[in-house]
């Protein structure tokens, strides 16, 4: 299962903003702060990071895996298994976290692992049926 990135899903993006919408669409137990910078992976559920402030450069899948830029507005739903870290950031750098029912996520280190869990049932952004 591979990443979904939706760039600049709000004009004015705010921590309250990402959690308003994200717990509209199934994905609670929020969180704000940063991203972990070695790689870590959830074996139990999905997450979502929407990028309210700062800018980062995401590893995603792992040590060979993709390099994705983020900045405020963006959004990324990492499914179970794939490993993620923080590369490099703006010293203002945060996002909030949400899992799809608030499911707590552990957190596994490593490169991870193909993905466990089925699609999640509604995007946390768009509200519509599993993305692909």
């Amino acid at each position: 299962m591979t990443p979904v990135v939706h760039r600049a899903v709000t004009a004015a993006p705010t921590a309250s903003w990402f959690t308003d919408r994200f717990a509209r669409n199934g994905w609670s137990g929020s969180w704000s702060g940063g991203v972990y910078d070695w790689h870590h992976y959830h074996a139990t559920t999905h997450e979502v990071l929407g990028c309210h402030r700062g800018s980062a450069v995401l590893r995603l899948g792992g040590e060979d895996g993709d390099d994705v830029v983020v900045g405020p507005g963006d959004v990324i739903v990492i499914p179970a298994g794939l490993a993620h870290c923080r590369l490099a950031a703006s010293e203002d750098f945060q996002v909030v976290g949400a899992y799809p029912g608030g499911v707590e996520p552990d957190i596994q280190t490593g490169g991870g692992i193909p993905c466990p869990l089925p699609k999640w049932d509604l995007d946390p952004v768009f509200g519509s049926g599993p993305a692909s």
